[in-house]
């Protein structure tokens, strides 16, 4: 009897298991998605060399021009580093809190990524990979603290997290003042950064009217408003201008 009930309970569990995946499975065919491409128009700003004499280290680091994020245009006339993130709607923009950290690198004398996104509560691990130090500070904005905190060569990354929503934290080091980084801190999973070819997809997007906006630390903020149906990728271009 005992072993029949054991069995019992297994096949009981597998059933909970095999009916939860496939209310995942219905729910994720329910989803849409949101893609497009933020273009530029017009003359791109002059970028002026980085100067990373003060420090020899970073120099060392680095084998040729370094030039700015900010303000940079990809050849295809797009942006890279805009941040893309549904502001408000109508569908359910709930979701886990991920357990796995977003990471923020020092590398070069660099922070990599340039522009990332992070969910209220996640956590936010810095790494240097530098033979020289820094001291990274996130401005206090929106409710998160200011905070900063030095890191010599070799020691280990340290983790954070942000309370509460803002667009954007901006990051510096107080050693090397050209090192910067933008965190976009949001409170659902629907972001993304753009890259080299001005594109950005976001997946599993419940169905819902949503406003969709994108940040960039250079040309301003736009918003557009966007239809997710279920099963279908709505698609949204931005475009932003030069002098």
């Amino acid at each position: 009897m005992k072993r029949f009930g054991i069995a019992i309970a297994v096949a009981a569990a597998a059933l909970l298991a095999v009916g939860f995946a496939a209310r995942v499975m219905a729910r994720a065919s329910d989803a849409g998605g949101i893609s497009g491409t933020v273009h530029f128009q017009g003359k791109a700003p002059v970028q002026r060399p980085i100067s990373m004499d003060k420090d020899p280290v970073c120099v060392s680091q680095q084998s040729g021009t370094v030039l700015p994020e900010d303000g940079r245009v990809n050849d295809n006339a797009t942006l890279p580093n805009a941040f893309v993130y549904i502001s408000k709607g109508t569908g359910n923009l709930s979701g886990h809190v991920p357990a796995n950290s977003a990471t923020l690198t020092q590398k070069g004398c660099m922070f990599e990524p340039h522009v990332l996104g992070i969910m209220v509560g996640q956590p936010l691990q810095v790494v240097t990979d530098d033979p020289t130090a820094h001291n990274i500070h996130v401005s206090a904005t929106k409710g998160n603290r200011d905070w900063n905190v030095t890191q010599q060569p070799g020691t280990p990354s340290f983790t954070t997290r942000f309370s509460d929503p803002a667009i954007m934290v901006p990051v510096h080091c107080n050693i090397h003042p050209w090192m910067e980084a933008f965190i976009g801190v949001v409170t659902n999973p629907y972001y993304a950064v753009t890259g080299a070819d001005g594109s950005f997809s976001i997946k599993n997007v419940p169905p819902g009217d949503y406003t969709l906006s994108v940040w960039t630390a250079t040309f301003g903020t736009q918003e557009r408003s966007v239809t997710v149906r279920a099963g279908e990728s709505a698609s949204v271009d931005f475009t932003f201008t030069g002098q």
